[in-house]
């Protein structure tokens, strides 16, 4: 592996994470020309040859999604038109995630026409992290690698000297990941019950599991403005739950989160830099863990087509 094979390139959304990757590798960021003009319209320009290169290209779309999903977009058919032989979207976090069907008459699908724009764009691969939904993978008609930041939350939990630890998983969709998450601290399985009167508002209405004199660590994929966490914990502290922790992916924290999670009753929030996480959201009980060498590892096998699976045993 080598720079004049493969090349790596970062759009503007989270240019911290792109650098942790490109050290992983040993390679040089690729030099590209972004800005807008005075109407908003983006303008890229890829500075030096890809010819006949296998190009890596990182974006977050944590905030600013349309604005950072545009520019990706416009980087991938540069790449193309510079006659570049692959193109992988590495999307850390992979907005729209939540659209994946329709649950009432005249919605679109917003997943799927993501990744209908990522194809017709050039994508050849889509390497991506712990997706709301697993089978958004099968919105796409080319090869799609989910991640799992599992690992280092595993890694960070088994460090921690809990007592009698329980994961709990926030609703019923997330037991497969809560449930691998437990399996992995080989510790016990909660599930909260809970109801979405409207988007972004959940009501939590019981427990199914023993969180009694326990510690606590709620698996979850996204965090946004956190109020179905705070009420979670609450519910768990009701219930006689010691500690209480939580595991989540994506920190995208709008609005007064983190202002908010330093007054609930969560002891310690731990979230990945797939989204970059900017300083005011920093607060004391906010842990940040890095997924630059992981994501690192993957280009480096697939670049060598070896496995990935095996990154995650």
């Amino acid at each position: 592996m080598g720079p004049k094979c493969l090349a790596l390139y970062s759009g503007t959304s989270n240019p911290e994470l792109a650098k942790e990757v490109a050290d992983y590798l040993g390679v040089e960021l690729g030099e590209i020309e972004i800005r807008r003009f005075s109407d908003g319209e983006i303008y890229a320009r890829i500075v030096k040859s890809v010819r006949g290169a296998e190009v890596y290209v990182i974006q977050s779309l944590g905030t600013s999604v349309n604005e950072y999903f545009m520019e990706l977009l416009i980087i991938i058919d540069a790449l193309r038109r510079a006659s570049a032989s692959a193109v992988t979207a590495v999307i850390p976090y992979f907005a729209y995630a939540r659209q994946d069907r329709k649950t009432k008459s005249r919605e679109p699908i917003s997943a799927k026409l993501v990744a209908n724009l990522l194809t017709v764009a050039g994508a050849s691969r889509v390497v991506t992290m712990d997706l709301h939904a697993g089978q958004i993978q099968g919105f796409f008609d080319i090869p799609v690698d989910n991640l799992t930041a599992l690992p280092l939350f595993s890694r960070y939990f088994q460090d921690m000297d809990l007592k009698d630890p329980v994961v709990v998983s926030p609703d019923i969709g997330g037991v497969a990941r809560a449930k691998s998450l437990a399996n992995r601290l080989h510790t016990p399985l909660a599930i909260i019950y809970k109801r979405r009167p409207a988007p972004e508002v959940a009501e939590v209405e019981e427990i199914i599991g023993d969180v009694k004199d326990r510690d606590v660590i709620i698996c979850d994929d996204i965090v946004t403005t956190g109020n179905t966490l705070f009420s979670a914990a609450k519910l768990l502290r009701e219930r006689g739950a010691r500690d209480i922790y939580s595991a989540v992916t994506h920190g995208i924290l709008t609005n007064n989160a983190p202002e908010e999670l330093q007054k609930s009753e969560i002891k310690e929030l731990v979230v990945t830099n797939t989204i970059p996480i900017k300083e005011w959201k920093r607060v004391p009980k906010l842990k940040v863990l890095s997924v630059g060498n992981l994501l690192g590892e993957a280009i480096r096998r697939i670049s060598n087509n070896d496995s990935l699976s095996s990154l995650f045993d």
